[in-house]
């Protein structure tokens, strides 16, 4: 590869990290504490509530029934309002966070509802509130399992990234689709690619040590 290309498959694999990294906070932020409510509300949760249940499981079902390149395109308009461009690494942002806090909201909900009940009832039991539960029980005994979803979420994302590069949200899905794609530089594919399975198999790598000692904590 010349060293122009070089120099765009750097630039490419740095606008990726940021696509996935804001994307991935975004998701973490909103995502646990819908993934909270879910649990909260549901029937045998710490506040029962039917409807907001019924609500929210519905709205973040819609959200991931929903092939990501197409919600990508149908929320353009939204891109467009909030980053006031629907293409480049900053517009690529919105879709990304708005299709990945439904999808971590998700893997949430399933490590809280792991969480030992007696644990929750010998809290209810001494006096404690519904905020305390969340803060000395739930969140700290499935942290584990929120890592090792927010793991699977960040690699998600990655791969969401790429595939956002069709429309010209730039990274490295952008410079496989323009240089190893319709210019048919081979080398250029292979390049990303391998950038791509270095990048998920460091964040898996990074994220299974940390479960690990979380795990050992406990």
């Amino acid at each position: 590869m010349t060293p122009a290309i070089i120099s765009l498959l750097i630039r490419s694999t740095w606008e990726t990290l940021v696509m996935t990294a804001a994307a991935g906070l975004i998701s973490f932020a909103l995502g646990l504490p819908l993934g909270l409510l879910l649990v909260a509300t549901g029937r045998d949760g710490i506040a029962p509530n039917r409807v907001v249940n019924s609500v929210l499981g519905a709205a973040v079902n819609g959200f991931r029934s929903v092939p990501f390149i197409i919600l990508l395109v149908a929320l353009i308009p939204v891109t467009r309002l909030i980053a006031g461009t629907s293409i480049g690494t900053t517009a690529a942002i919105v879709p990304l966070s708005i299709a990945c806090i439904p999808y971590y909201g998700r893997i949430a909900e399933v490590s809280l509802r792991e969480v030992d009940r007696g644990l929750i009832e010998a809290v209810r039991a001494m006096g404690g509130s519904r905020w305390s539960i969340v803060r000395e029980v739930l969140i700290p005994e499935a942290l584990p399992g929120l890592v090792a979803g927010f793991t699977v979420t960040l690699i998600t994302l990655i791969g969401a990234s790429a595939m956002a590069g069709a429309i010209g949200a730039g990274g490295l899905g952008d410079l496989a689709i323009r240089y190893g794609y319709q210019r048919f530089e081979t080398g250029v594919m292979i390049a990303v690619v391998a950038v791509l399975i270095v990048l998920v198999c460091g964040l898996q790598f990074l994220g299974d040590r940390l479960v690990r000692r979380l795990d050992h904590r406990a």
